[in-house]
Formats: C-alpha cells, structure tokens, sequence
C-alpha cells in the first residue's frame, strides 16, 4: 500500500505543475485566439490559482474529517474533468469558468496528497518521500515548457489539457483499485461555512482589485479583500468552534508558525517568474513557444535534480539552515534576471535560472518536513492544506502583483510590438521587487528555531 499511495501521491504532485508550466508557454497562442489583453492573460493563469488557494482550506478540513483518500479521489475526478471542459471552450467565460473547475479539483489533489503521505510513512522516511514528492513537482515544471512548446506547436495548446485528463484518470484507477485504506479523525465541531464563503470570496476580491489598479474600483475591491482576510483571521482564532485555520497552530507553535511564513514570502517572490519569462522570451526576444519552452526547462530541471537530495538531508540538518540559505540563493537569482532585456544572452538567463533552480531546491523539501514534523498526526491534514494555501496563496499574490505591474506599465493593450518596452520595464521592476522581498524571507526561515520532535 505504501508504494501505491507514493506512486499516487506524486502524480498528483506532478499533474498541476506540468500543466502550469506548459500553459506558460502556450500562453501567447491561446491568448491570440481568445483576443485576450495583457491583464486578461494573467487572470488565466489566476483562475487556477484563485480557486486553488481559496478551495484549500475547507478540503484539508474536511478530508480530515471525511478522509483524505475520499476528498484525494474526488480531485482527481474534478480535475481530469475540468481539463475536459477547458478542452472543449469555446468562449472566454467557459474558458475561465472550467480553469476555476480544474483549480477546485487541484486544491483536493494537493491539499490531501502529502497528508496521506505522512500518514502513511514514518517520520524516519518523511523526508526521503517528501523529497520524491517535491521531485515530482519539479520533474512537471521540467518537462512542462518543452512538452507544452512542442504540443502547442504540433497539437494545438489544448492538447496538453487532454494530457492532464488522462494522467487525471489513471492515477484515480490506481488509488481506486489498489488502496482500501482510509485517513481520517474525528471531529464533533461543524464544518466552518462561513469562514470558507468569507475566506474565498475575500481572496477574489483581493485579485480582482490588484488586477484593476489604479482605478478606484480597484482600490475598492482590494482593500475589501484584505479586511475580509483579517475579518477571516479574527474569526479563526475566536468564534469557529472548528477553524479552517487553526490560528493557535501559528501562535503556540513557532516552527510551524515561521516554516509557513517562509513559504509564503518564497512563493510571493518567485512564482510568476516563469510566466514573465515565457512571455519576455516570446513577445521580447520573438522565440517560437517550442524555443521558450527549452529556455525555461532549466530551473525546474535543477528543481527536480536537488530536491531528494535535500529531501534527505533535512532528516539530519536543521530545515532551517537548508531553507534559509535556500531563500538567499533564489533573492541573488531573481536580482540577476532584472537587467534582461531585448539584447541580454540567452545563456545569461539560462544561467540565473539555473541559480533560482537550486535556491529553490534547498528551500522547499526541507521547509515541507519541518512543517509535517511539527504537529501531531491529528492535524496532517489541516498542516498540509495550510502549507499548501501559503503555496498558493503566495503564487497568487505573485501573480496579482505582476498583473498590477502589466496594468500600469501597459495598460488595456496587449502585448506587441509597441508595448514591449512597457512590458520590459514592468518585468524590470518585478524581479528587482521579488528578490528583495526573498531576501527578507531570509529572516523569517531562521527565525523559525529548530524542527520540533516528531509527534508521532
């Protein structure tokens, strides 16, 4: 059973990344034959997100509670579904609709996935199958930009969603076959409704405002996001009877408390760095999506090579020294690829990609294991939705921010000829922006302490 949950477990792990970084790539195609702007583009990419992050929380919640291979089946479902029905689009509204659809069900396969797998190994293995884990992730960022150039070039841009279906279905033939065993506590509380209706709808507004800066309604719609986030917070911590997010796990526990922090500033920093890349190499430097797509191979490839590796290091060396020099490493990367510009080497950025790969390597598997080690079995699901909500809820804020950046440099156009010095501007001050904001990210990983004893 335990290999059927790993090889279950990093599928799931390897789907949304491999279909995030080829749809990178495909970007411009799909954005060309659905007339999108350059502020439409980012809202593909954060519909995903969007319902990702806002889904999370209420699915940890009640996988723990339902059980966290019924809640893990169920994504795989709606996601090899949802991949269908982008497939199948025909109009910007279904398009968008069905990413939500696909982000919901990616929210159960990454919200449950390393729950299962911590539930299932012991702490003496934790860190080699997270390490796996986390490979698979990067293994689908590696070979998503080539796979998404070559099939948006050979295939069409849909063909990578008929992809993920199919991945989708298999990996749910395998759990439903093979694994009979359920992960589950129980709980007398009811479920939180409310906090999660407030918690999602807080985080749309939020993207939506920051999407339509400097207007007023955007202004508008972000400040009513952030004071629904606090108003989530402050319900959390004094009126649920059973919280989504259990505030006391970030005020009693300082590894987990500052391990997640970690995660968020990490991830703020550097997840559109792909997207803005992808776009930089084809609207910028005029490669075709299969040329991008082997330019952007090399940081998830060094992702994928390093991270079992440091995996298994951080079952005897502090996480915190791993990830901390982790989060140094990807703040000096992100800061060399601010210069690029129409005449800077392809090598060049090769090169800072592949610094960003290894800064990330060394942060990630061993942040993960700090957090799993740190709370009882219990919580593994609440820990793992709550881990994998700072990941998403840090790629959206990332992706927010670039979209803010693509308002005020470029505006309502797309992006051409004409706007590509506006958009290089906006990369510009992007990078320099996220390599300060990982810099600061430095002091957070250590200021987490040491990894607390396992509570198994």
């Amino acid at each position: 059973m335990k290999k059927t949950v790993l090889l279950v477990s990093t599928l799931g792990a390897f789907l949304t990344p491999f279909m995030g970084s080829a749809v990178n790539v495909a970007l411009p195609r799909i954005a060309a034959e659905f007339s999108m702007s350059a502020v439409t583009m980012t809202w593909f990419a954060m519909a995903y997100v969007l319902a990702a992050a806002a889904f999370l929380l209420p699915f940890g919640a009640l996988a723990d509670r339902r059980g966290r291979k019924r809640v893990f089946s169920a994504g795989l479902a709606l996601y090899s579904a949802a991949s269908v029905l982008v497939c199948l689009s025909r109009t910007l509204p279904l398009l968008l609709g069905s990413r939500v659809l696909q982000g919901a069900g990616g929210a159960m396969i990454f919200g449950t996935g390393v729950a299962m797998l911590t539930s299932v190994f012991s702490s003496g293995e934790r860190g080699r199958v997270l390490g796996l884990n986390v490979a698979a992730v990067y293994l689908g960022l590696s070979l998503g930009p080539v796979a998404g150039g070559l099939l948006t070039a050979h295939a069409g841009w849909r063909s990578i969603f008929w992809i993920n279906a199919a991945l989708g279905v298999s990996a749910w033939i395998v759990l439903a076959v093979n694994v009979k065993t359920e992960w589950k506590h129980a709980h007398s509380a009811p479920f939180d409704t409310a906090g999660g209706l407030l918690y999602g709808a807080s985080l749309a507004s939020l993207m939506f405002g920051l999407s339509r800066l400097p207007s007023v309604s955007g202004c508008a719609c972000a400040a009513a996001g952030a004071a629904g986030l606090a108003g989530f917070a402050w319900r959390e911590c004094r009126r649920a009877a059973e919280p989504l997010l259990d505030m006391n796990l970030f005020l009693r526990n300082r590894v987990f408390a500052f391990s997640n922090l970690a995660a968020l500033i990490n991830y703020s920093a550097t997840a559109a760095t792909a997207f803005l890349l992808s776009l930089y190499l084809q609207y910028g430097r005029g490669l075709s999506p299969k040329q991008a797509g082997l330019v952007l191979v090399a940081q998830p490839a060094v992702m994928a090579l390093f991270s079992p590796v440091t995996g298994r290091l951080s079952d005897r060396i502090p996480p915190r020294t791993l990830a901390s020099a982790g989060m140094a490493v990807s703040a000096a990367g992100l800061l060399l690829l601010a210069p690029a510009g129409r005449a800077t080497p392809i090598g060049w950025i090769v090169a800072c990609q592949l610094v960003l790969g290894f800064g990330f390597a060394l942060f990630s598997s061993p942040n993960t294991n700090a957090v799993m080690g740190s709370v009882e079995p219990r919580l593994y699901g609440v820990a793992s939705a709550t881990l994998g909500t700072m990941r998403l809820v840090g790629q959206m804020l990332s992706m927010g921010f670039a979209a803010m950046l693509l308002a005020l440099f470029v505006g309502g156009r797309s992006i051409t000829a004409d706007s590509v010095p506006a958009f290089l501007a906006a990369q510009r001050t992007a990078f320099i922006v996220a390599s300060a904001v990982c810099f600061a990210g430095v002091f957070a990983s250590l200021a987490r302490g040491q990894k607390s004893n396992d509570s198994r």
